[in-house]
């Protein structure tokens, strides 16, 4: 099986992608074209243009952030407690089905 991910779009435009067990979702993300998922740092969570905001129905499903991942969502715009930092999320098989919001900019 591949977990599949909902990325929602700011306008309300949303992409459905396949990722792989392992694979960050910033890869994810990057591979499906979400032009707004910027992943500057490729992924060594240093920048937080990656940030999205988790769905509610998915928040309690995910592993906390570490301290390095709440740090850097400290730097974000518009942080949210559903805040996460893509490219610090792996997929798991459990992971299936995970809805995603993308802000409108990562600046």
């Amino acid at each position: 099986m591949m977990p599949r991910i909902t990325f929602v779009e700011a306008d309300g435009r949303t992409t459905e992608a396949d990722g792989v067990v392992g694979q960050s979702v910033m890869a994810v993300a990057v591979a499906a074209g979400i032009e707004a998922i910027l992943a500057e740092c490729g992924g060594a969570c240093a920048c937080g243009t990656c940030h999205c905001h988790v769905d509610a129905t998915w928040i309690d499903r995910l592993p906390p952030p570490t301290e390095t991942e709440a740090a850097m969502i400290e730097c974000v715009v518009d942080p949210r407690q559903e805040s996460r930092l893509t490219c610090q999320i792996r997929l798991t098989d459990a992971l299936d089905g995970l809805v995603l919001h993308v802000p409108a900019t990562q600046y």
